[in-house]
């Protein structure tokens, strides 16, 4: 017996019900991609990334999100950043029933035990080529911060690091990333 599957488009994704008990759904490459809930560590350094973020950001054109959902490439693709700082330019064009289409000017992806190195090159690589300026992995074990920007230029950072981001403008103490 044969089984014969199809890729889902973006707008059956969008037709799913949505899962409950903190589940979250993506479509990557056409695929249904499940991930179970975070901890409660990764969502406190979701938080402090915003307010950092919020603080250094030009309020007039940035906007910060958390477990924000975008289209990084037209089809096959719905992904969720951990934490997005977005075009608020962008923002105001996307349709109330639309996901922001393109990818916002920084993902940040707060690294877990479900994630694998493959995903996350595939991220990295499908963000900075459809417009992203930089894609930052944060890693909670290591309290560290590795920031890839466009071209493919790279700076890791430590807890005693200041991260310097052309696309913000501005700069974060990593230490204060992971401050308890």
């Amino acid at each position: 017996m044969a089984f014969v599957s199809s890729l889902l488009s973006v707008a059956e994704f969008a037709s799913l019900p949505q899962r409950s008990g903190g589940i979250r759904q993506e479509l990557h490459h056409g695929e249904l991609v499940e991930y179970p809930p975070v901890k409660m560590l990764h969502t406190k350094i979701q938080k402090r990334l915003v307010t950092l973020l919020e603080a250094a950001r030009n309020a007039a054109e940035h906007g910060v999100v958390m477990e924000f959902p975008f289209r990084p490439e037209p089809e096959y693709e719905v992904w969720v950043a951990d934490v997005a700082v977005l075009s608020l330019a962008r923002w105001e064009e996307t349709a109330d029933h639309d996901y922001y289409r393109g990818v916002p000017l920084i993902v940040i992806e707060v690294l877990s035990p479900s994630n694998s190195a493959t995903e996350m090159l595939d991220r990295e690589e499908i963000c900075l080529r459809n417009g992203g300026q930089e894609f930052w992995l944060v890693d909670p074990r290591r309290e560290s911060v590795k920031v890839i920007r466009a071209g493919g230029y790279s700076v890791a950072y430590d807890v005693e690091g200041v991260l310097e981001s052309g696309a913000l403008g501005g700069s974060i103490a990593v230490r204060d990333i992971f401050a308890r």
